[in-house]
């Protein structure tokens, strides 16, 4: 069952420079307990879509037009008193740093209780006892103990465990784990990841999770969409994006992973476009190796060529 659908979202920043399009269209969907993985270079639309689903985009950032529908109901039409029932509670961020998000000043325990009073309507021990029992559910260790522990004092990867463990005390039902393990050694990379997994098969959570790291995302994902220049170019299903990649971005991204049969690394040329450069076609044209003249003319739609992926390509315009 499709838990939260995007439609046709399209995202302007409104600069003293000018009006500039961020996102384009971008359309997805994310089922009930699955992982939806959003890939691409940095600056291709991943976070800021992530921040138009919570409504906390920047101030000078304008969602355009579009729908994000949250078990059936537009958020786009929410009030922001109704947004923020929706936000932790329903829909809970895991930042890539989460220092970002704990209050250096106050202990974990007063973070985990705020959250739990605001959402789960729990106070004194008995809000005490939840927020321990979430802090136990993501494996942290000596979890009473570190309730009297402030942020500073605890490692990259048990802050990412509070992060969760907010979010699993407020029971949300979508977790966006943005870069959940940039900063985080090998180790604690793949408990983080094995945690976002187990929380998903336990609870029935559903997770959006933003990453660079297509190995990761190849193993744990359900569904990917790859995005560049803030629009989805290919849309595939679980390990289709390393083993069957259609998108000429995509083929790229994969042929420049490491790889033990080969001694030089692929590189992709150029750079991706700013938001400011005004391109008519395919925004990927200028670097792509598999371009004919009407790519730089006529910007393609992602269109679906089989069951399981969808492609933005003049190269699959005639496939059905």
């Amino acid at each position: 069952m499709t838990l939260l659908k995007i439609e046709n979202l399209n995202v302007f920043f409104n600069l003293q420079s000018g009006r500039f399009q961020a996102l384009h269209d971008v359309s997805l969907e994310l089922d009930e307990g699955k992982i939806l993985a959003l890939v691409g270079e940095s600056g291709s639309g991943k976070s800021m879509t992530a921040m138009s689903i919570l409504n906390l985009l920047p101030n000078t950032a304008q969602i355009d037009s579009g729908k994000i529908f949250y078990k059936g109901e537009n958020l786009l039409d929410f009030s922001p008193k109704q947004m923020q029932k929706i936000r932790g509670k329903e829909i809970a961020l895991i930042p890539q740093d989460p220092m970002t998000s704990l209050n250096p000043l106050y202990t974990i325990g007063n973070q985990l209780l705020e959250v739990i009073n605001l959402h789960k309507g729990l106070y004194g021990k008995d809000a005490e006892k939840y927020a321990i029992e979430a802090l136990d559910a993501v494996k942290m260790p000596d979890a009473k103990e570190r309730l009297n522990a402030y942020p500073h004092q605890l490692s990259g990867g048990m802050r990412q465990r509070v992060a969760i463990a907010a979010a699993l005390a407020c029971d949300a039902k979508i977790i966006i784990a943005d870069e959940p393990t940039t900063a985080l050694d090998v180790t604690v990379q793949a408990q983080i990841i094995s945690l976002l997994n187990e929380i998903k098969n336990n609870f029935g959570t559903s997770v959006i999770l933003i990453s660079h790291d297509l190995a990761l995302v190849c193993e744990n994902a359900d569904d990917t969409a790859v995005m560049y220049a803030g629009s989805v170019v290919e849309y595939c299903h679980g390990k289709d994006l390393f083993f069957n990649p259609k998108h000429p971005y995509t083929q790229a991204l994969i042929a420049s992973l490491p790889n033990v049969n080969n001694e030089n690394l692929k590189t992709i040329t150029g750079m991706p476009p700013s938001i400011r450069d005004n391109f008519v076609g395919c925004p990927f044209a200028l670097r792509c190796d598999k371009k004919f003249d009407e790519c730089e003319k006529i910007k393609p739609t992602l269109k679906q060529i089989s069951e399981n992926t969808a492609v933005s390509c003049l190269l699959y315009e005639n496939s059905l």
